[in-house]
């Protein structure tokens, strides 16, 4: 039984879609307040200081890793939930679904990801190169210093791909099946792997509940994102497409990300992943995508266009189900 009806949780998700899109995270609120992420950052710091003690065994991290992950996902969610109930004891119904909207925009990132995306296209067309690997070494955990411009382009398009699918597509899934509670269930999840989800001596075992868990909350939203890439495209591209994405995106070392990065590569003509250097350590993964190995500028100026395309199918798509549902209710 979902703790909201679909007449109010896809209502949220298509306003908060809208509202994030609009207006983003304003600058001032994050001076004041800070950001939920970094809330629930503070949460998973204080966890891990608990839990993860480096004189237990492997086997004792792993658990302790279950439960702190229990913890993380459990204190907010049944924050929210409470806070929701009061809410709807004593506030209008329409009130909390503003509500419920405005909370879950902040954790969805439309306007951010162009942003910063938007800003290695700048800098590369107004400061050069070095300019360009400094913007994109804002969105990236590679080394940029070595890359050249196709290095650069690719990094910020692969980077595009995979945070549509995890910043935008998969905050407001969740927010579509479960409302806020949804949306803060799925944040704090995906908070926890990009923190603690690494295969490095200090987090392999404890992060492994959280990178396990994050792989999970993201299939269905990685599929989604690949569509939503597919249906911006023109419609004699859609085969290519397709038959693309069903070849590579096991070719990544991800189960999710490379649904939309290949979807996303073939579309503009280009080919993602090959070889690329983490803290002086070089990763030859394989190549997705169909087309060149060469990206340019323009082909970034391109995704941007596709990106917003595919953000408006989804905010669309959103919206013409939210209309759906209330009407059959």
């Amino acid at each position: 039984m979902l703790l909201y009806p679909f007449s109010i949780t896809l209502p949220v998700a298509a306003m908060a879609a809208g509202l994030e899109a609009l207006c983003g995270y304003p600058a001032p609120l994050f001076a004041a307040i800070s950001h939920p992420v970094v809330w629930i950052g503070f949460l998973i710091n204080r966890l891990e200081r608990t839990f993860n003690r480096p004189e237990w065994s492997e086997t004792a991290r792993r658990i302790s890793g279950f439960f702190a992950l229990l913890l993380l996902v459990g204190i907010p969610v049944g924050l929210t939930i409470f806070i929701l109930h009061i809410g709807y004891m004593f506030l209008p119904p329409l009130f909390m679904l503003g509500v419920q909207a405005v909370t879950a925009c902040t954790l969805v990132a439309q306007k951010s990801l162009w942003v910063h995306v938007k800003a290695v296209a700048s800098a590369l067309q107004q400061v050069g190169l070095e300019g360009g690997r400094t913007a994109v070494s804002q969105i990236v955990g590679r080394d940029t210093s070595v890359l050249d411009e196709t290095g650069v382009v690719r990094a910020a398009l692969e980077s595009l791909a995979e945070n549509f699918s995890d910043g935008i597509v998969a905050p407001l899934f969740w927010t579509a099946l479960l409302g806020l509670p949804g949306t803060v269930f799925y944040k704090a999840i995906n908070t926890a792997d990009s923190m603690i989800g690494h295969l490095n001596p200090r987090y392999a075992a404890f992060g492994m509940a959280a990178a396990k868990m994050d792989d999970l909350i993201n299939l269905p939203a990685s599929r989604l994102a690949a569509l939503c890439i597919l249906l911006s495209t023109r419609p004699t591209q859609w085969r290519t497409i397709c038959s693309t994405v069903w070849r590579d995106a096991s070719r990544h070392r991800s189960p999710n990300a490379g649904w939309p990065e290949t979807a996303l590569a073939t579309a503009l003509g280009v080919k993602f992943g090959g070889p690329r250097n983490y803290a002086g350590t070089v990763v030859d993964d394989g190549w997705i995508g169909e087309g060149t190995t060469t990206a340019t500028l323009h082909d970034l100026e391109r995704g941007l266009i596709l990106y917003r395309r595919a953000c408006g199918i989804l905010i669309g798509g959103l919206l013409l189900a939210a209309i759906g549902c209330m009407i059959k209710a």
